[in-house]
């Protein structure tokens, strides 16, 4: 990508694609915990309530905010319902995620409720600029043990050792989890420049290899642990920058290490 290229705001997919899905290894864990061979269109708001673990919330249609009046998070909060959109990639996932992460996403809820009770709705306070962006663009990087240096490298853009060098790191000692929905809205139709914001958290040895729903499960009374009793949102070594079609098994360009020479996508660190 030439640094002079103008950029395209990003449109997904017109229609439902289940192949798209099931295609695209950045989907792989959200096809193993969902039924996507099943769907020839988007799921309805029923399939989606389905899918949800006994989180105390529900999903209803769009329509019922815009009749409420209230504000998005203030509806939530109060009536512990989610309004979706119908046909809409964005809140698609946006409720896998709630289905997978539901201690994490409603501390967000809960933490978004107390800054605009503290700052109003207008002003938008440091802490509600960050959760706003790891909702839609957080990727969580789980780091047992022994790969634990990945986190200092990936934040000063050693893209080169992580990815290329300590390759075989991946999916043995690091294991990544999208919680961003932006993220995978966006991965429907990759393209280089795909960026999203990682946030480090440490895990038991073997972690890399718990099934998937006790993997998640954990990750999720990490996050809302972490979040809620270290700021850890705030934390600048958090939130870092990460091209997400670097990450191994993600991308099959990324297979050739040639892919990682493009400095406008893999950028050095900055100069102090």
């Amino acid at each position: 990508m030439q640094k002079t290229e103008v950029k395209i705001r990003f449109t997904p997919p017109a229609d439902w694609n289940t192949a798209l899905l099931l295609g695209n290894p950045i989907f792989a864990d959200l096809c193993q915990r969902f039924r996507f061979d099943q769907l020839t269109d988007y799921p309805d708001i029923g399939w989606l309530n389905q899918c949800l673990a006994l989180s105390g919330v529900s999903f209803v249609d769009n329509d019922t905010l815009s009749a409420d009046g209230r504000y998005y998070e203030e509806y939530i909060y109060v009536t512990q319902c989610i309004p979706t959109r119908k046909d809409n990639w964005h809140d698609f996932f946006g409720a896998l995620i709630w289905c997978l992460f539901p201690k994490t996403k409603a501390l967000l809820n809960q933490l978004h409720m107390a800054e605009i009770a503290q700052h109003g709705l207008k002003q938008r306070s440091k802490l509600r600029n960050k959760l706003t962006l790891f909702d839609e663009c957080g990727l969580v990087i789980c780091l047992e043990p022994a790969a634990f240096e990945h986190a200092e490298l990936l934040r000063q853009h050693q893209w080169q050792q992580s990815f290329v060098q300590q390759r075989s790191d991946w999916w043995q000692g690091i294991r990544p989890m999208m919680f961003g929905h932006a993220m995978y809205e966006m991965a429907t139709a990759p393209f280089i420049g795909l960026t999203a914001k990682a946030l480090f958290v440490n895990v038991p040895d073997g972690f890399s290899q718990w099934p998937l729903t006790a993997a998640y499960s954990f990750v999720d009374a990490k996050l809302h642990e972490q979040i809620a009793n270290e700021a850890v949102l705030l934390d600048n070594q958090q939130l870092t920058p990460l091209p997400l079609l670097g990450v191994p098994r993600w991308y099959n360009d990324n297979e050739t290490a040639g892919f990682y020479h493009n400095t406008d996508y893999f950028r050095p660190p900055r100069q102090r």
